[in-house]
């Protein structure tokens, strides 16, 4: 089933930027169906900024409660995926160490890296209320939605 949930929210993403150039009206969107089709609890991007002659990620367009402003290279998941280039799953964020808590209420998360040129330019990143939420099927169409999102409004 949630294999098919993802199906349709792709097609839904791909009609939606398809003519699309203009980056935050695209991960608005992309935001905004992600979290409506599959309640989650938070669900948006952060987006690399040089600031003060560092980069850092800054929050972007998202649904969902409040979030941290600014996340530094490899602090908590959203760091440490756009630090390692890799997808990060985590089952209880209440366990690692390094999580920074915006909410008592997350309880688990996905962070895919939205990766241009071999360069990470920002992570989509889902949070959920419940434990163990997310597995390799949100694994797989994440990513996918992230290549698109790089493919498509990066380009």
């Amino acid at each position: 089933m949630k294999s098919e949930q993802y199906k349709e929210a792709l097609g839904q993403i791909e009609t939606l930027i398809e003519e699309e150039t203009d980056l935050i009206a695209g991960l608005s969107n992309i935001a905004a169906i992600l979290h409506n089709s599959f309640k989650f609890w938070w669900t948006g991007f952060y987006l690399v900024k040089s600031e003060n002659e560092r980069d850092v990620l800054v929050v972007g367009p998202f649904q969902g409660p409040v979030a941290c402003n600014r996340i530094q290279n490899g602090k908590g998941i959203c760091g440490t995926a756009w630090k390692t280039k890799g997808t990060i799953i985590v089952d209880n964020v209440h366990e690692v160490e390094n999580h920074i808590a915006c909410s008592e209420e997350s309880k688990s998360e996905i962070v895919v890296p939205l990766i241009s040129d071999n360069v990470v330019v920002g992570v989509l990143d889902v949070d959920s209320e419940r434990f163990s939420c997310f597995n390799e099927v949100d694994q797989q169409y994440l990513e996918q939605i992230s290549q698109l999102i790089t493919k498509k409004l990066w380009s």
